[in-house]
Protein backbone atom coordinates (compact mmCIF):
# COMPACT_ATOMS: atom_id res chain seq x y z
CA UNK A 1 0.00 0.00 0.00
CA UNK A 2 1.19 4.00 -0.25
CA UNK A 3 0.60 5.16 3.15
CA UNK A 4 0.57 8.64 3.89
CA UNK A 5 1.69 9.69 7.53
CA UNK A 6 1.49 13.19 9.43
CA UNK A 7 3.40 13.42 11.70
CA UNK A 8 7.31 12.89 12.42
CA UNK A 9 7.52 11.52 16.00
CA UNK A 10 7.81 8.26 17.77
CA UNK A 11 4.69 7.06 16.46
CA UNK A 12 5.06 8.29 13.00
CA UNK A 13 8.79 6.27 13.09
CA UNK A 14 7.64 3.12 14.68
CA UNK A 15 4.66 2.35 12.55
CA UNK A 16 6.28 3.75 9.79
CA UNK A 17 9.27 1.14 10.26
CA UNK A 18 6.97 -1.81 10.46
CA UNK A 19 5.05 -0.94 7.55
CA UNK A 20 8.32 -0.73 5.12
CA UNK A 21 9.40 -3.53 6.76
CA UNK A 22 5.81 -5.74 5.66
CA UNK A 23 6.49 -3.99 2.03
CA UNK A 24 4.15 -1.26 1.91
CA UNK A 25 5.88 2.40 0.63
CA UNK A 26 5.29 5.37 3.42
CA UNK A 27 5.21 9.54 2.44
CA UNK A 28 6.05 11.28 5.04
CA UNK A 29 4.47 14.84 6.15
CA UNK A 30 5.43 17.27 8.87
CA UNK A 31 5.15 20.56 10.08
CA UNK A 32 8.73 21.03 9.84
CA UNK A 33 10.27 19.36 6.44
CA UNK A 34 13.61 18.76 8.22
CA UNK A 35 12.10 16.76 10.63
CA UNK A 36 10.36 14.50 7.68
CA UNK A 37 13.15 14.76 5.46
CA UNK A 38 15.37 12.96 8.12
CA UNK A 39 12.46 10.54 9.29
CA UNK A 40 11.90 9.69 5.30
CA UNK A 41 16.37 9.18 5.56
CA UNK A 42 16.30 6.67 8.88
CA UNK A 43 13.37 5.12 7.63
CA UNK A 44 14.64 4.76 3.74
CA UNK A 45 17.49 2.28 5.46
CA UNK A 46 14.62 0.09 6.49
CA UNK A 47 13.82 -2.01 3.30
CA UNK A 48 12.31 -5.51 3.03
CA UNK A 49 14.25 -8.70 3.72
CA UNK A 50 16.98 -8.88 0.92
CA UNK A 51 15.55 -5.48 -0.42
CA UNK A 52 17.42 -2.52 0.56
CA UNK A 53 15.49 0.52 1.47
CA UNK A 54 15.52 3.47 -0.06
CA UNK A 55 14.21 7.49 0.42
CA UNK A 56 12.58 9.68 -1.84
CA UNK A 57 12.79 13.35 -1.37
CA UNK A 58 10.11 16.78 -2.52
CA UNK A 59 10.45 16.76 -6.29
CA UNK A 60 11.88 13.10 -6.38
CA UNK A 61 9.18 11.13 -5.76
CA UNK A 62 10.54 7.82 -6.52
CA UNK A 63 8.73 4.68 -8.11
CA UNK A 64 6.70 2.76 -5.80
CA UNK A 65 8.20 0.34 -3.51
CA UNK A 66 10.79 2.42 -2.57
CA UNK A 67 10.75 2.91 1.17
CA UNK A 68 10.35 6.49 2.39
CA UNK A 69 9.57 9.64 1.13
CA UNK A 70 9.56 13.16 2.86
CA UNK A 71 7.03 15.57 0.81
CA UNK A 72 4.79 18.15 1.97
CA UNK A 73 1.70 17.07 4.17
CA UNK A 74 -1.11 17.51 1.09
CA UNK A 75 1.23 15.13 -0.38
CA UNK A 76 1.53 13.17 1.81
CA UNK A 77 -2.77 12.37 2.12
CA UNK A 78 -2.84 12.94 -1.53
CA UNK A 79 -4.11 9.54 -3.50
CA UNK A 80 -3.11 7.23 -0.66
CA UNK A 81 -4.60 4.09 0.59
CA UNK A 82 -4.35 5.12 3.62
CA UNK A 83 -3.25 7.88 5.94
CA UNK A 84 -2.08 8.20 9.79
CA UNK A 85 -2.69 11.12 11.49
CA UNK A 86 0.33 11.05 14.14
CA UNK A 87 0.16 14.45 16.13
CA UNK A 88 -0.68 15.07 19.17
CA UNK A 89 -4.20 16.12 20.00
CA UNK A 90 -3.91 19.58 19.94
CA UNK A 91 -2.16 19.45 16.77
CA UNK A 92 -4.75 17.79 14.51
CA UNK A 93 -6.65 21.24 13.54
CA UNK A 94 -3.01 22.57 12.74
CA UNK A 95 -1.88 19.64 10.73
CA UNK A 96 -5.31 18.71 9.05
CA UNK A 97 -5.11 22.35 7.91
CA UNK A 98 -1.66 21.92 6.03
CA UNK A 99 -2.71 18.70 4.53
CA UNK A 100 -5.94 20.51 2.74
CA UNK A 101 -8.66 17.86 4.61
CA UNK A 102 -10.94 20.59 4.42
CA UNK A 103 -10.77 20.79 0.71
CA UNK A 104 -11.71 17.27 0.48
CA UNK A 105 -8.21 15.02 -0.61
CA UNK A 106 -8.68 12.63 2.29
CA UNK A 107 -12.33 11.87 0.87
CA UNK A 108 -12.55 8.46 0.67
CA UNK A 109 -9.36 7.87 2.62
CA UNK A 110 -9.42 5.59 5.83
CA UNK A 111 -7.56 7.93 7.99
CA UNK A 112 -6.21 6.39 11.41
CA UNK A 113 -6.60 8.42 14.49
CA UNK A 114 -4.97 7.24 16.95
CA UNK A 115 -4.61 10.69 19.49
CA UNK A 116 -5.48 11.09 22.73
CA UNK A 117 -6.82 13.97 24.04
CA UNK A 118 -5.92 12.94 27.89
CA UNK A 119 -4.39 15.27 30.54
CA UNK A 120 -1.35 14.57 31.60
CA UNK A 121 -0.83 12.17 34.72
CA UNK A 122 -4.10 12.78 35.33
CA UNK A 123 -6.72 10.95 32.65
CA UNK A 124 -8.94 13.18 32.13
CA UNK A 125 -10.36 13.22 28.65
CA UNK A 126 -9.85 17.19 27.16
CA UNK A 127 -12.77 16.70 24.41
CA UNK A 128 -16.23 18.39 25.34
CA UNK A 129 -19.43 15.98 26.88
CA UNK A 130 -20.19 13.31 24.66
CA UNK A 131 -17.83 14.78 22.01
CA UNK A 132 -14.61 12.55 20.72
CA UNK A 133 -11.40 13.61 18.81
CA UNK A 134 -12.30 10.55 16.36
CA UNK A 135 -15.97 12.62 15.57
CA UNK A 136 -14.05 15.76 15.64
CA UNK A 137 -11.16 14.38 13.17
CA UNK A 138 -14.08 13.52 10.81
CA UNK A 139 -15.65 17.20 10.87
CA UNK A 140 -12.28 18.69 10.33
CA UNK A 141 -11.72 16.21 7.53
CA UNK A 142 -15.17 16.09 5.40
CA UNK A 143 -15.39 12.36 3.65
CA UNK A 144 -12.88 10.44 5.07
CA UNK A 145 -13.19 7.27 6.46
CA UNK A 146 -11.97 7.87 10.34
CA UNK A 147 -10.97 4.89 12.43
CA UNK A 148 -9.32 4.62 15.86
CA UNK A 149 -6.66 2.62 16.45
CA UNK A 150 -3.12 2.40 17.74
CA UNK A 151 -3.76 4.62 20.81
CA UNK A 152 -3.54 2.20 23.67
CA UNK A 153 0.17 1.57 22.93
CA UNK A 154 3.54 3.25 23.42
CA UNK A 155 5.06 3.21 20.01
CA UNK A 156 7.55 1.04 21.56
CA UNK A 157 5.28 -1.78 21.23
CA UNK A 158 5.84 -1.82 17.09
CA UNK A 159 9.02 -1.69 17.41
CA UNK A 160 9.94 -4.86 20.44
CA UNK A 161 10.61 -8.22 19.36
CA UNK A 162 7.85 -10.22 18.48
CA UNK A 163 6.88 -13.38 20.66
CA UNK A 164 8.74 -16.23 19.77
CA UNK A 165 5.03 -18.17 19.68
CA UNK A 166 3.98 -16.01 17.33
CA UNK A 167 1.18 -14.30 19.45
CA UNK A 168 0.66 -11.19 18.25
CA UNK A 169 2.16 -8.26 20.00
CA UNK A 170 -1.12 -6.83 21.46
CA UNK A 171 -4.57 -6.35 20.13
CA UNK A 172 -5.88 -3.32 19.10
CA UNK A 173 -9.04 -2.23 19.48
CA UNK A 174 -10.67 -0.19 17.01
CA UNK A 175 -13.80 1.98 15.94
CA UNK A 176 -15.07 2.76 12.53
CA UNK A 177 -18.15 2.94 10.39
CA UNK A 178 -16.57 2.25 7.08
CA UNK A 179 -16.13 -1.42 6.59
CA UNK A 180 -13.28 -1.08 3.81
CA UNK A 181 -11.44 1.35 5.68
CA UNK A 182 -11.55 -1.07 8.81
CA UNK A 183 -10.76 -3.91 6.38
CA UNK A 184 -7.58 -1.78 5.57
CA UNK A 185 -6.57 -0.67 8.89
CA UNK A 186 -7.12 -3.90 10.12
CA UNK A 187 -4.36 -5.37 7.41
CA UNK A 188 -2.27 -2.61 8.95
CA UNK A 189 -2.37 -3.71 11.87
CA UNK A 190 -1.35 -7.44 11.12
CA UNK A 191 1.61 -5.88 9.65
CA UNK A 192 2.91 -4.56 12.59
CA UNK A 193 2.35 -7.93 14.64
CA UNK A 194 -1.07 -6.50 16.27
CA UNK A 195 -4.12 -8.46 16.01
CA UNK A 196 -7.17 -5.81 15.12
CA UNK A 197 -10.39 -6.06 16.94
CA UNK A 198 -13.49 -3.81 16.17
CA UNK A 199 -15.55 -2.31 19.06
CA UNK A 200 -18.42 -0.66 16.86
CA UNK A 201 -19.37 2.10 14.45
CA UNK A 202 -17.91 5.98 15.47
CA UNK A 203 -21.08 5.85 17.99
CA UNK A 204 -18.69 3.70 20.82
CA UNK A 205 -15.33 5.67 19.89
CA UNK A 206 -15.69 7.74 22.79
CA UNK A 207 -16.08 4.78 25.48
CA UNK A 208 -12.88 3.32 23.69
CA UNK A 209 -10.98 6.70 24.23
CA UNK A 210 -12.18 6.73 27.89
CA UNK A 211 -10.25 3.50 28.30
CA UNK A 212 -6.55 5.33 27.36
CA UNK A 213 -7.90 8.04 30.22
CA UNK A 214 -8.16 4.68 32.38
CA UNK A 215 -5.07 3.68 31.56
CA UNK A 216 -3.28 6.72 32.01
CA UNK A 217 -4.56 7.69 34.67
CA UNK A 218 -3.94 4.39 36.98
CA UNK A 219 -0.28 4.04 35.38
CA UNK A 220 0.47 7.79 36.55
CA UNK A 221 -1.26 6.49 39.94
CA UNK A 222 1.58 3.76 40.20
CA UNK A 223 -1.00 1.01 39.66
CA UNK A 224 -0.75 -1.23 36.66
CA UNK A 225 -3.73 -1.59 34.57
CA UNK A 226 -3.43 -4.78 33.71
CA UNK A 227 -4.46 -5.69 37.37
CA UNK A 228 -7.86 -3.75 37.03
CA UNK A 229 -9.14 -5.57 34.45
CA UNK A 230 -10.55 -9.10 35.17
CA UNK A 231 -9.48 -12.24 32.93
CA UNK A 232 -12.08 -13.70 31.07
CA UNK A 233 -11.60 -17.24 30.07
Amino acid sequence: MRIGILGTGTLAAALGEGWIRAGHEVWIGGRSQDKADRLAERLGRVGRPGRPGRVGRPGRPGRPGQGAFAVTPREAVTGRDAVLLAVSWDGVGDMLGRAGAADGVLAGTPLIDPTNAVAHGVGDLLTERGESMATRIAGLAPGAHVVKAFHLFPAGQWTSPAADDGRPRATVAMCGDDPAALRIVGELVRDVGGAPATLGSLERVRQLEEVAGFVIGLAFAGVDPNSAIPKVS
